[in-house]
């Protein structure tokens, strides 16, 4: 906190009664869309100021942050959340028809006794299988050689009478006798590893709560490496576990300094080496420890260079590994496991070819890339790492990469493929012949016919001539004249692109005249790594410029007209919502902003939070750059809510949500509420169980889909 008071002078006007959480509004017409709903609850203001490089901020909302986050039990906070939930029930409540009639939809389109591919790892075959109308799946497994089938995990039972369930890892042991797994019930991300002994199915006694990783074991199984999370809910650390000893003796072995870093544990592909990885959004840094003894010195492969990422893999002595080192759309070099920092280039980076991921097999390696934004999945032999042995798939534009390879020697790839068109489908890629087997294509039970859909992928062209990449599928006969609703989706973060694949969920909305876009905006890592830097810290702008240049482009187009738009995004991509509905208000008819980062400056400054010292490379450090903080307050949502019509929106939160907390949105809508000059929907759906994923399980996340469409399609008057 030093570094925080070197800068900011907190100036707070207590107040030793508080006044009431909610006050009436005065004109009931500002915060009610139909004469028959009570008036929407209205926040109190209480004092509250910052001052910051010089800069006084208000924050009269402050208050919804309960001090004793995470744990949220300040009445007055819960009182006004429980208030909104309750306006939200009210303003839904006259569509409830149409939000049963969209569920059931998108139920049918789910196929509700359904089962993976079997993969074999091991001595072992590992499917999963979701039952007649369950939530939650159910984990299995039978000898490779033959025999019965054993359940092995039960989320069903795990998740009986919880509002929330999620598990997280799965890891059984080399030896396949143990079973580790980790599991949250409250959304917060806080999980607890649990044990099973697969001999004899009995719950082991060892739980080790508090977790925030992946799970490994030693090669003689009878150890499991994690990560503990400290106080502010950041891994900063590897433990391990030795079965049957108290949790209390368990030995950190590696300890991470840089607050900003997250560390992560894994194995190499042929299991001789536990990795483990430290860094943030830009910077990495990649030990190996001997997987048969874990008390060994971990053996650094280089040290830590600002800006430069690296990941690692070992095949007979020889270090793989793929880095941005010498240009943005990485390379893959080589280094012998005796002088790890030593990186002679295999596979030089190209302006063209984005090398998304290096994956290491005994008798070949597997590129997984992107070319002018589409996938590509390539097979090269170690005596021939130059010859390029790219896989054909039948589309030209899709999403495609390696699925599930457990094992360090196979014969055949397994890979996952899908378009806007065509639903998921596993294959099988016969190394030898070089085909292509299908092996399940995704169930729709309601009926799916390909061939009544169109998908595109065209290019709009942004306010500085940049064109931006937009996937658009649309059912056949769709008019072109500007008359067609739109629903336009975005993210625009961390590198992370939108894959342009299929959703049976959509289909709700395109099945009713719709256009479903995806803006591919700078941001993300589309068009390669450049495309991503040109989205980030003092280019943050570019995102929001291209999504509303997009839209701008696809009305010229006559794809929809102004006010028929409806937008999306989630977290980083609601604030890309926030942004916008700031910026361009005409031109969207609705918009749903989930789990919306908008409270940009309150929480960049806060290094309490659990990730915003990671975030700062990402972002920008407001405390110490008064350039950053300057930049970041010219498009934080909540600091540039100002007095003008906005319209309809629909905002989602998480109680427990670690990752953009509850009070952000909360904010915002109040801010938003007591501003703006028209009376148009303004929700707010705070999830009291879950977190930033919004609720668990099949039918619960997707009747939130089902009530976030009807939003959608009443307020665009495309309701039948």
């Amino acid at each position: 906190m030093r570094a925080i008071w070197m800068f900011l002078a907190v100036i707070a006007t207590p107040l030793v009664a508080p006044p009431p959480l909610l006050a009436q509004q005065k004109d009931a017409a500002l915060t009610s869309p139909t004469p028959a709903l009570p008036a929407a609850p209205v926040a109190e203001k209480r004092p509250h100021e910052t001052v910051l490089h010089g800069k006084k901020l208000s924050d009269p909302y402050h208050w919804l942050k309960d001090e004793s986050y995470p744990v949220i039990d300040d009445k007055d906070v819960l009182d006004y959340v429980k208030a909104e939930n309750a306006w939200f029930d009210a303003a839904m409540k006259p569509h409830a028809a149409l939000v049963e009639t969209l569920f059931q939809e998108m139920k049918g389109r789910i196929k509700e006794a359904d089962s993976s591919v079997p993969q074999k790892d091991g001595d072992w075959v590992y499917w999963v299988e979701f039952e007649e109308g369950a939530e939650y799946k159910k984990w299995y497994r039978r000898p490779a050689a033959g025999g019965d089938a054993a359940l092995i995990l039960d989320e069903v039972a795990m998740a009986k009478d919880k509002e929330y369930f999620r598990l997280s890892d799965v890891s059984i042991s080399p030896n396949g006798k143990l079973m580790a797994y980790a599991v949250d019930d409250n959304g917060s991300e806080r999980f607890e590893v649990r044990f099973t002994d697969l001999t004899t199915g009995k719950a082991l006694p060892d739980v080790i709560p508090g977790t925030l990783s992946s799970l490994v074991w030693t090669e003689n199984s009878d150890a499991l490496l994690y990560g503990l999370a400290n106080e502010n809910w950041r891994t900063d650390n590897v433990h391990v576990h030795y079965l049957g000893t108290p949790v209390s003796e368990d030995v950190r072995i590696y300890k991470e300094a840089d607050i900003g870093f997250g560390v992560g544990i894994g194995k190499t592909a042929d299991d001789a080496y536990i990795v483990i990885a430290t860094g943030d959004n830009e910077t990495s840094e990649v030990y190996l420890l001997p997987a048969d003894d874990p008390g060994a010195e971990p053996l650094l492969v280089s040290a830590r260079k600002k800006g430069r990422e690296y990941s690692v893999d070992v095949r007979e002595k020889t270090l793989y590994i793929h880095t941005n080192d010498d240009h943005a759309n990485f390379r893959i070099a080589t280094a012998s496991l005796d002088r790890p920092g030593e990186w002679q280039t295999l596979i030089p980076g190209s302006d063209d070819n984005y090398i998304t991921g290096l994956s290491i097999f005994r008798d070949y390696f597997v590129l997984e890339s992107r070319e002018n934004g589409v996938d590509q999945v390539d097979v090269r032999r170690y005596d021939a790492p130059l010859t390029p042995g790219r896989i054909k798939f039948p589309e030209t534009t899709y999403v495609a990469g390696l699925g599930d390879n457990p094992e360090y020697h196979q014969d055949k790839l397994r890979l996952d493929y899908e378009s806007m068109v065509t639903p998921d489908t596993v294959y099988d890629f016969d190394i030898a012949s070089k085909k292509l087997e299908t092996l399940k294509v995704q169930e729709i039970p309601s009926g799916y016919n390909h061939d009544n859909y169109v998908t595109e992928l065209v290019n709009m062209p942004a306010r500085d001539g940049t064109p931006v990449p937009v996937s658009l599928v649309y059912k056949k006969g769709t008019p072109r004249d500007g008359s067609a609703p739109m629903h336009l989706y975005v993210y625009g973060s961390y590198g992370y692109r939108v894959p342009p694949g299929f959703s049976t969920t959509r289909l709700s909305l395109v099945d009713r005249g719709m256009i479903y876009a995806i803006a591919h905006v700078r941001g993300g890592d589309d068009l390669g790594r450049a495309w991503y830097l040109a989205g980030k810290t003092t280019a943050r702008k570019n995102t929001f410029n291209d999504f509303i240049d997009v839209a701008k482009g696809l009305i010229a187009a006559k794809y929809t007209s102004a006010g028929k738009i409806s937008i999306e995004g989630r977290s980083a991509g609601g604030q890309v919502m926030g942004v916008v509905y700031n910026e361009a208000p005409e031109l969207w008819g609705a918009v749903l902003a989930g789990v919306p980062f908008v409270d940009v400056i309150n929480t960049m400054v806060d290094e309490t939070l659990p990730l915003t010292p990671g975030e700062w490379p990402e972002w920008g450090n407001p405390i110490t750059d008064k350039a950053a903080f300057d930049y970041m307050l010219s498009y934080s949502p909540y600091d540039n809510v100002t007095a003008k019509a906005y319209p309809p929106m629909l905002v989602s939160a998480g109680l427990n949500d670690p990752r953009v907390t509850y009070w952000e949105p909360a904010k915002w809508v109040a801010k938003l509420r007591a501003t703006r000059t028209n009376n148009a929907t303004l929700l707010l759906r705070t999830n009291m169980g879950a977190g930033h994923a919004g609720k668990s399980g099949r039918w619960g996340a997707l009747r939130e889909d089902a009530e976030e469409f009807a939003f959608v399609l009443t307020q665009l008057g495309v309701e039948k």
